[in-house]
């Protein structure tokens, strides 16, 4: 019988024991100054300010700080273990151009200069629907009014514009589109009820009429910026609602074309041209 057989595991124990601290002291091998400069790096950038045993001195920079975070990680894994006053910081990239402003909108945009020029090119678009009365162009102090008669442009009870309505209102847009004024749109019915399931009375149906124009205007060019919709219902007659006619001129979308002075009145926060 052998009486040292023991001696074969016993070697074989102190060999895997050899390898397992040997493979303990290479994982616990840490470079202190990558761990360093990263814990610092990290730190400052989710709570702003690092943290660092050493003091600061007048002069010198935070770790951490932005002169740090330039050091490339690949450079270090180059020059590990050597002093860190080797270690230069990469260059910055140049910062990127800031874009550049919107143009200005040109000073005789704002003008009420501007309104005699925007109602000539009206004039022109619609001179058509003008001399069969379909349409009345009025001007005023600080606004041109486009009177649309609502018989031309919708259906009874609904706020879907016929072919026809389109058309013109395109024609419209086609010259808003080149000048910077704010434009509202306002939509009147008579005083006949109305009550559908659509519109519960008439100042639904004057405010979706209204804002049918405005869906041409905008898909035609015209900034959303410069579109308001209003629905006055029944409430701003221009003739008497006893007779055919009368109810027929006050069913009306009146598209008001204001100058740049009296939008700017009226809304501060308006600038000119904005989104044109």
């Amino acid at each position: 019988m052998n009486h040292e057989r023991w001696a074969i595991p016993y070697g074989d124990l102190l060999t895997l024991l050899l390898a397992f601290f040997v493979v303990m002291y290479s994982i616990s091998s840490v470079n202190a100054g990558k761990y360093r400069v990263l814990s610092n790096s990290l730190y400052a950038a989710f709570r702003g300010q690092p943290r660092t045993p050493d003091p600061i001195e007048v002069g010198h920079e935070r770790l951490g700080s932005g002169a740090d975070l330039r050091i490339s990680i690949v450079r270090q894994d180059i020059l590990k273990n050597q002093p860190r006053a080797y270690l230069t910081p990469l260059p910055l990239l140049p910062p990127k151009p800031a874009a550049a402003p919107p143009a200005a909108v040109p000073a005789a945009a704002a003008d009420d200069a501007m309104l005699p020029r925007v109602a000539a090119n009206v004039d022109r678009a619609l001179s058509e629907l003008i001399s069969d009365r379909q349409v009345v162009v009025r001007r005023k102090p600080g606004r041109i009014e486009v009177q649309f008669r609502s018989d031309i442009l919708f259906p009874s009870g609904s706020a879907r514009l016929s072919g026809n309505a389109v058309s013109a209102i395109r024609r419209l847009a086609a010259v808003l589109v080149r000048f910077p004024n704010p434009v509202r749109v306002e939509g009147f019915t008579d005083n006949v009820p109305i009550r559908t399931l659509q519109f519960h009375s008439n100042w639904e149906l004057s405010a979706a009429r209204a804002g049918s124009v405005v869906h041409v205007l905008q898909k035609q060019g015209v900034a959303p910026r410069r579109l308001a919709v209003i629905g006055f219902g029944d409430q701003r007659p221009i003739a008497s609602n006893a007779t055919a006619a009368g109810r027929r001129a006050n069913r009306r979308v009146v598209v008001l074309i204001l100058s740049t002075k009296l939008a700017k009145h009226a809304d501060p926060a308006w600038v000119p041209g904005a989104g044109t």
